[in-house]
């Protein structure tokens, strides 16, 4: 397992990411749904909640290739899952070219604002923040 996060306002719903997807789980672990349907890559290592949305998670796919995690295809994107079961890829003002970098396990959070501040820092030292739940 790459992260586990239980949401804040909800104790009983769990994300988390490991190898193989991302699940959630509204039982307090003991059922398990697979959610990564709709990401370029089920892999990835980052991932951050909304509080103000026990529904909605955060992540960063990353492309597994010989062993060097990248994020997707060089365009680096924050994915929020949410509403209607679906992701929606945020890439606005990240690097879309050339973006070959890695987002680790600690490496993503969030805050409690309405909305979410979501925070991520790659393994290079860059460092990205959103005020609007990842929209910018």
């Amino acid at each position: 397992m790459h992260k586990l996060r239980v949401h804040p306002a909800a104790p009983g719903v769990l994300f988390q990411q490991n190898h193989v997807g991302v699940y959630t789980s509204t039982d307090g672990g003991d059922g398990w749904t697979r959610i990564d349907g709709g990401l370029p890559y089920d892999f990835g290592f980052g991932l951050a909640l909304d509080a103000n949305d026990p529904r909605a998670c955060f992540v960063i796919p990353l492309e597994p290739v010989d062993y060097s995690f990248r994020a997707t295809d060089g365009a680096l994107a924050v994915y929020r899952y949410g509403r209607g079961g679906e992701w929606r890829k945020r890439s606005k003002g990240l690097p879309q070219k050339h973006a070959h970098v890695s987002v680790l396990r600690q490496a993503m959070t969030s805050d409690t604002l309405d909305p979410c501040g979501v925070y991520f820092g790659t393994q290079g030292g860059a460092l990205f923040a959103s005020n609007d739940a990842g929209a910018s």
